[in-house]
């Protein structure tokens, strides 16, 4: 499903060269490695927010090296969620369908469909800065599923949260990854998250990927 070749990539004085990796259809890979070793720079890169300086990426067969962001297929949740301040969670979860000009009943049925399966029915016509930090992951996983991309991409998603959170976030992401049926790479610092999630565990480090041992 996700494939990656040769990535050749740079973000001011960072390098990283000939990267690869390949995640199956429909499954949950985790990517591990050390602080500063690359691991969300590889993340935006396959998003197309780093313009890469060689290889290829391909996304249910489709080359999408030189699409823009929005045309690759990817949901991403940053490492900061990158809510709206303005936006309440019914918009965050509209946002995507209506980009891609979804009709109006299938977005509103798509919203009823994500708050009931993330527990956030209650919270939609909130702003998110009241939220509580699952609340906001909540939100933000949503908001990336919700146009039904191929894959997702997700950074750091539960370093934030406590440890009763985060157990539930866990089973959270299972039970959505399964549903839907989307493939998902999950950077993570945590061999228990990658223990927990991963059908397919990788490790970044001395610039390159390998499967973890």
């Amino acid at each position: 499903m996700i494939v990656c070749e040769n990535l050749q990539m740079s973000v001011g004085a960072f390098y990283l060269d000939r990267i690869s990796l390949s995640v199956p259809t429909a499954a949950y890979a985790t990517l591990m490695g050390p602080t500063g070793c690359g691991k969300t720079t590889v993340l935006e890169s396959l998003c197309g927010l780093h313009r890469l300086r060689a290889g290829r990426i391909t996304v249910d067969g489709t080359d999408v090296t030189n699409l823009p962001p929005g045309a690759r297929g990817f949901g991403y949740v940053p490492q900061d969620g990158a809510m709206f301040p303005t936006v309440d969670v019914r918009g965050h979860l509209e946002f995507a369908p209506r980009v891609h000009r979804w009709p109006r009943t299938k977005v509103a049925d798509r919203v009823g469909e994500l708050a009931a399966a993330l527990g956030i029915a209650h919270l939609l016509s909130r702003r998110v800065q009241g939220l509580s930090g699952g609340e906001r992951q909540r939100v933000a996983l949503g908001r990336a599923i919700a146009a039904r991309p191929s894959a997702l991409l997700l950074d750091e998603p539960l370093s934030a949260l406590d440890e009763s959170a985060r157990d539930g976030m866990i089973s959270l992401l299972r039970e959505i990854q399964q549903t839907e049926r989307i493939t998902v790479l999950h950077v993570t610092h945590s061999p228990r998250e990658a223990e927990a999630l991963a059908d397919v565990s990788l490790i970044l480090e001395g610039g390159a990927i390998r499967p973890a041992l």
